[in-house]
């Protein structure tokens, strides 16, 4: 109702946050004959992670090696194709679209800052830089679940007789996702059925807004689909979201249920941080090891704005800071072309 509202020109100017309506509501004469702009426009804004969070206070997940299998379980490509018209990147990072974003292998200010830490958290921090399985996107992912059964041997479990078992007990791996949403139900059943595969079972869980609230509130799920924002100059909220103080605070965002006091110090640094270039190095630190201990499943983020306007406005050439209407203004020229002509047929 407000997208066709907008398209017979009962408001000026229109944000699309939905990947469908995006490519295929908006194919009108409007646009083609340019009196409606439609432009992604690059934003540096940013990004944060979203992410598939698994609940690490769940002893099913204490091993890296169980959550890093799940997330070469995940089909990105897949999902973009097949669900969002390849509009989304895929996030991987916690800092994601901006300077803070950890890549390659750590140096200069961000390894001197890394080096004391060495033995209290991942060794692939100095090794390896952290990446994420690249699928074709065809649904074809045996690499993939080939890597994820031999970790999964690896931290103590089998495929056996269409199961996943644990050796030790003979529990079978089963576990929960819920979600307030019905719409990301499309999203979590081709991951359940890709985890179907090596024999485990996810069951997907609909709750109505107010339990959903307060099971995600009391840290009462194994699964989730969430996601942290981020500011340009992080601070004391890191500690919300990552510190051990903040892991058995109802209502907190340590999701994650993340206790460890490498993480703990490196939070630290990153609040007293003495200026803007120790701040960026401290949050590449930072986020790197968040990245290497496998506590999430990173799906994806935009890396544009993807907006709709009436032709009657003058906006400068998008630059780095985004896209804020702060530098746009009332054009009374071209409103005056465009007048009688907004409410034509699309």
């Amino acid at each position: 109702m407000q997208r066709e509202a907008f398209k017979t020109g009962d408001y000026d100017f229109h944000r699309e946050d939905q990947a469908l309506a995006w490519a295929t509501q908006f194919e009108i004469a409007a646009v083609r004959e340019g009196r409606l702009i439609k432009r992604a426009i690059r934003t540096s804004v940013p990004q944060g992670m979203q992410a598939l969070v698994l609940n690490n206070r769940r002893p099913l997940f204490k091993d890296w090696r169980i959550r890093r299998a799940l997330a070469l379980v995940f089909d990105f490509e897949w999902t973009n194709k097949n669900i969002f018209y390849n509009q989304y990147v895929r996030t991987k990072s916690y800092f994601a679209n901006s300077e803070m974003e950890a890549t390659g292998l750590p140096e200069g200010d961000e390894l001197k800052i890394l080096e004391p830490f060495k033995g209290r958290v991942p060794e692939s921090v100095f090794k390896e830089p952290y990446t994420l399985p690249v699928y074709a996107g065809d649904g074809n992912i045996r690499e993939g679940l080939r890597q994820a059964l031999a970790l999964l041997k690896e931290a103590g479990w089998a495929f056996k007789d269409g199961r996943m078992t644990e050796t030790k007990t003979s529990r079978t791996f089963r576990f929960e996702a819920i979600t307030a949403e019905t719409s990301y139900e499309r999203i979590l059943l081709p991951f359940a059925q890709n985890l179907k595969r090596i024999g485990m079972t996810m069951d997907i869980r609909t709750l109505d807004p107010t339990q959903a609230q307060k099971r995600v509130e009391g840290f009462d799920y194994d699964l989730i689909f969430t996601s942290w924002g981020q500011s340009e100059s992080p601070g004391n909220e890191q500690r919300n979201m990552w510190s051990s103080a903040s892991a058995d605070v109802t209502g907190s965002e340590n999701y994650i249920g993340i206790k460890d006091k490498a993480i703990d110090a490196l939070v630290d640094l990153v609040i007293d941080a003495p200026d803007r270039a120790a701040l960026v190095a401290r949050c590449k630190a930072l986020d790197r090891v968040l990245l290497h201990h496998h506590f999430v499943i990173p799906t994806w983020h935009l890396e544009v704005d993807r907006l709709l306007w009436w032709d009657k406005f003058g906006l400068p050439e998008p630059h780095k800071r985004g896209t804020s209407f702060r530098y746009w203004w009332y054009d009374p020229a071209k409103a005056a072309r465009l007048k009688g002509r907004i409410r034509s047929q699309p």
